[in-house]
């Protein structure tokens, strides 16, 4: 923790600037990796994309926002659905147009305000939305937690993989305090990965054996993670995924966009009131979700996940009174560093199924309840049987997996599911249904 207090412009000396900054990179590393690591998508690139978006949203906010950006759950089933129904390359189009999208909503917000974003999307829509994003993904989680990573049937040594992992990250959010508190998505990461790594050296030629480090050996120390065209370094590199368009692909992403504009306010909100400075007003709400919206659209062009502002990085500021906008910049400067070592992300690529599975347990659990928590602190009443019908189709809906598909001759297929739907489907309803207590 620092001693000294650093505000958003101050430039703290080198022999602080970079631990301050490898702090942030703990902080954000977890779950910027995680994201890739469940979607297909590599790892040296979504550090690439999160580091350099990072920078390009602090060039858009005039180095005024101390924020770093980096993978974004909440596009995750999204990029799942879409890259297994058509293909990676339109998934990474349909991101481009949520940036794209990102960057229309700023421009509104700079000539309208924000009182129409309230009206479209209160608190009911917006928990309920973030509740499917969370809960939409917990069969994912637990086919990792139970199941075999190469047979995929039932494995009870993959259980007790993800049950100690899943202990693990449980302890360090409960007990663990100040800055490790924040780090208990990465500890429980670690700690599953090394009781894996030491039942597999007593047990070499049993299931337990589960991490293989000759991708590691056969990796090379620098590579450019946009640039691989080496299929067989395909866990170090990163073969470019040109982007692809299709209407099914960019209505899917720009509708899932829409909780994470919203989730873009309640960030700058938060680190507003952290830093102790109005970044609604300056730089302004429309730069900030500007930036955002680039740095998503940066990432998709090459090949990672879309982008948002981080929680856990604000959670950091917070701990150690350090706003500076140079240590987040330091810290998006080693993440792009790090996204060109080859045998890193080689590393990364070994992490054993049963781990993820038992941090997904977690981790989806709290964006559900992250949900749970926005409808509370909004005192949304469920006494209102509007709000409770718009809470309770959003939820069957999404979490059901409900799909809209309808075709136009032969040529034209159109699907629309998910996530996307229920967020489409609670808009709608919080629009038409009237406000009135006594329906």
């Amino acid at each position: 923790m620092s001693d000294q207090f650093y505000g958003p412009h101050d430039k703290p000396p080198l022999s602080k600037w970079i631990p301050l900054s490898f702090q942030h990179v703990f902080a954000m590393f977890g779950a910027t990796v995680l994201v890739p690591l469940l979607t297909g998508l590599s790892t040296s690139t979504a550090l690439f994309t999160a580091g350099t978006g990072t920078l390009l949203y602090i060039l858009i906010t005039g180095a005024k926002v101390p924020a770093f950006l980096g993978s974004s759950f909440a596009f995750i089933p999204a990029l799942t659905a879409i890259g297994v129904k058509y293909g990676a390359p339109y998934a990474m189009g349909g991101a481009i147009f949520a940036g794209i999208f990102y960057a229309i909503v700023a421009l509104i917000i700079k000539f309208a305000g924000t009182k129409w974003l309230d009206k479209a999307l209160p608190p009911v829509v917006i928990g309920s939305v973030i509740i499917v994003i969370g809960l939409g993904l917990a069969p994912t989680a637990i086919g990792e937690f139970f199941n075999d990573p190469v047979s995929g049937n039932y494995s009870l040594i993959a259980a007790c993989v993800a049950v100690v992992t899943l202990g693990i990250a449980i302890i360090a959010t409960i007990f663990f305090k100040g800055f490790f508190n924040t780090l208990s998505i990465l500890i429980g990461l670690i700690g599953g990965y090394i009781f894996c790594l030491i039942m597999g050296l007593i047990m070499p030629d049993s299931p337990w054996h589960m991490i293989n480090f000759k991708t590691v050996s056969d990796a090379p120390w620098f590579c450019v993670p946009f640039l691989h065209t080496d299929e067989t370094l395909s866990s170090t590199g990163f073969k470019w995924i040109a982007p692809k368009f299709n209407i099914v692909a960019i209505l899917t992403f720009v509708i899932v966009s829409i909780s994470t504009v919203c989730e873009h306010l309640g960030d700058t909100l938060t680190t507003s009131k952290v830093v102790g400075k109005d970044f609604y007003k300056d730089p302004g709400l429309h730069r900030t979700i500007l930036g955002d919206g680039v740095a998503t659209a940066w990432a998709a062009v090459w090949g990672g996940p879309p982008n948002t502002t981080y929680g856990e990085n604000v959670g950091v500021m917070a701990i150690t009174k350090v706003y500076s906008v140079w240590v987040i910049g330091g810290a998006a400067v080693i993440a792009i560093i790090l996204s060109f070592c080859g045998k890193f992300g080689a590393l990364i690529s070994t992490i054993p199924t049963p781990v993820l599975g038992g941090i997904c347990t977690l981790l989806y659990g709290l964006i559900a309840s992250s949900g749970l928590r926005t409808i509370v602190d909004a005192g949304v009443n469920y006494q209102d049987k509007r709000n409770l019908t718009i809470s309770s189709v959003i939820l069957v809906m999404g979490i059901g997996g409900a799909t809209l598909q309808f075709s136009v001759g032969s040529s034209f297929n159109f699907s629309l599911g998910g996530v996307a739907l229920a967020t489409l489907v609670g808009i709608i309803l919080n629009l038409i249904i009237p406000a009135k207590k006594d329906l």
